[in-house]
């Protein structure tokens, strides 16, 4: 084999792929050994040695010390075992080398698979580590390919699946377009990472936001939770650490910039931006924007109910078209809520 050949090619997969050196080397070692034995037909033990300093490789079989053979592959006599070595005793193991003469063209090809296969173990590892650093955070693709179920997205060093079921209702890709996604999932498989992407998820909204509206990466700006109907509506909660800025103010942006480019992104999907408060009863009545002249009282915190009372005219408003408002008012704040009207509570007081 050639030397420096080998050198040059293990100083490549160790640096440049960044691969366990000693990995390498036990590896090819084993599949040195196991291809000594299909060459030979001999069944015995065998270890193959590699200097990585010169690339130079040795065969060893390693032979025990017996007083009556029965595999002659991997068995001596005293006799046969103290001509190697003069104090052999029965028990021992002994080392001799076996390199065949002409072993460097298997050598050759034995090195080359082992350092194709580490080389794609060690490309599957590092996708897998950096796309698994990826999870629950948005990235940019490219629609790569599509079938009757889903897309998929090219990302770069991997491709993503987006399920069309997990696209914004009502909106249309081509193939080409650069699009947005969020990642759900990231697993292990033997083909590599298998990618789950969403543009319905909620986590696809807070990212954007983050993504849209710098203060919320310089933490002026804290999000507090996100409730989404993919396609109707979304409800944010949003503070500001700074008291001279407006939280809702900057999600909006000058002339209605920055929210115009988000409500854009998610396909004409509504937004309401809730202004969090520390107090329950407060929050819960922001959160049911538009709605407005609302009383709320926490029934339960244990439970994590609360009541809320509004007139004839802002009810219809804090339910919402098919019960949305008030669904993702719930989901925002993490309460069950119980809304009735005026009328409704004079009507229960006076039976």
């Amino acid at each position: 084999m050639n030397n420096k050949e080998f050198k040059r090619a293990f100083d490549y997969i160790v640096e440049e792929k960044g691969i366990d050196g000693e990995v390498i080397i036990k590896t090819m070692g084993d599949a040195l050994a196991a291809a000594y034995k299909k060459e030979t037909g001999e069944e015995a033990d065998i270890r193959a040695e590699i200097n990585p300093e010169n690339g130079i490789i040795k065969i060893f079989k390693r032979m025990t010390v017996v007083e009556e053979l029965e595999n002659l592959d991997a068995e001596l006599t005293v006799e046969e075992a103290r001509e190697i070595k003069s104090d052999a005793e029965l028990g021992d193991v002994l080392e001799t080398e076996v390199t065949p003469e002409d072993f460097g063209r298997v050598a050759i090809s034995v090195a080359k698979q082992v350092v194709l296969q580490k080389i794609r173990e060690a490309e599957r590892n590092n996708i897998m580590d950096e796309m698994r650093e990826k999870e629950d955070e948005m990235m940019i693709g490219f629609l790569a390919m599509e079938d009757a179920r889903n897309y998929y997205v090219d990302l770069g060093k991997a491709r993503g699946i987006l399920p069309k079921n997990e696209l914004i209702p009502g909106e249309t890709l081509k193939m080409g377009d650069s699009v947005k996604v969020y990642i759900i999932s990231v697993e292990e498989t033997p083909k590599g990472p298998s990618i789950k992407l969403s543009r319905k998820h909620y986590g696809f909204v807070k990212r954007l936001f983050e993504l849209e509206i710098p203060e919320f990466k310089d933490g002026i700006l804290l999000m507090h939770g996100v409730a989404r109907e993919a396609g109707v509506r979304s409800k944010v909660a949003v503070s500001s650490v700074n008291p001279n800025v407006d939280a809702i103010g900057s999600c909006i942006g000058e002339k209605g910039r920055r929210i115009a480019n988000i409500i854009s992104v998610l396909n004409g999907e509504k937004v309401d931006l809730i202004l969090y408060n520390d107090n329950p009863e407060i929050f819960i009545a922001n959160a049911l924007s538009p709605a407005k002249n609302l009383n709320v009282s926490i029934t339960s915190e244990k439970d994590k109910e609360a009541l809320v009372i509004t007139d004839d005219e802002n009810l219809s408003l804090a339910i919402g078209k098919k019960g949305i408002n008030i669904k993702l008012a719930s989901k925002l704040t993490k309460y069950k809520l119980n809304i009735k009207t005026l009328n409704e509570i004079n009507e229960e007081i006076n039976k």
